[in-house]
């Protein structure tokens, strides 16, 4: 059994990217996972880091909000929709982010609440990132659904690489960063102008990428073995 933390947004409750999140909730539970959900949307989610985020502060005339994030960390004094998003990933095994992709990138709720959760101190901070991250032994999923054609993007595409290019910020830099295993990310094409079966083609196709997740490739990640020569004297002093 494994403990699941779902993060969904899209605008629309009857999106196929909704059906997507549910579906997976449902196959999750089915098997017997523990899954907890998280609709931003229907949550009202702030994506805005804020001051007010921390309900004590180490500094109030000057705001460094990682170093805030860990300070309020420390005195439990995180705001309390932090403190569940939080709570909600130490205790899951498995991340899954299911979103629309926007410009190129993950949509403003998305990215607002990893500013706002990954918190400097528990997920990441100083030599934690890569291999010695806060989230090693972890795993994360992410489900996206598009409107371009799969033969727009790869090398040869007119958009070039999605997963190891545009994405990677989210894939390697945010998620690999934190000690994350980040699955390769599962497509949905062309969404919005594919057909009633074209759509129910891909919810079979994310519900057999759910049914093996285990047996999914990985995305390659940077091990700071590698490095050690070079950022050792970078890295022995304190967290950014």
């Amino acid at each position: 059994m494994h403990k699941v933390h779902i993060v969904h947004a899209h605008p629309e409750p009857r999106s196929f990217c909704t059906a997507m999140a549910h579906e997976a909730r449902r196959l999750l539970e089915s098997r017997g996972d523990n899954v907890s959900f998280s609709d931003l949307y229907a949550l009202n989610f702030d994506p805005v880091v804020r001051a007010s985020d921390f309900a004590q502060r180490a500094n109030s005339d000057y705001l460094v909000y990682a170093k805030e994030q860990r300070h309020a960390l420390e005195r439990n004094a995180l705001a309390p929709d932090i403190q569940r998003e939080v709570d909600a990933l130490l205790a899951s095994d498995t991340l899954m982010l299911v979103f629309p992709l926007y410009w190129f990138s993950v949509p403003a709720l998305i990215k607002g609440w990893i500013d706002r959760c990954f918190l400097s101190g528990a997920l990441y901070g100083g030599k934690r990132i890569y291999g010695r991250g806060g989230m090693v032994g972890k795993r994360a999923v992410v489900g996206v659904s598009l409107g371009g054609r799969e033969h727009m993007f790869g090398q040869q595409g007119i958009h070039g690489e999605l997963a190891s290019g545009m994405l990677r910020h989210l894939l390697q830099g945010t998620l690999g960063y934190v000690g994350y295993e980040v699955l390769e990310p599962f497509f949905a094409w062309h969404i919005p102008y594919c057909s009633h079966a074209q759509r129910v083609d891909t919810l079979k196709r994310w519900g057999d990428f759910i049914a093996h997740l285990d047996e999914q490739p990985r995305v390659p990640m940077p091990r700071l073995e590698e490095y050690d020569e070079v950022f050792q004297p970078l890295l022995g002093g304190a967290s950014p």
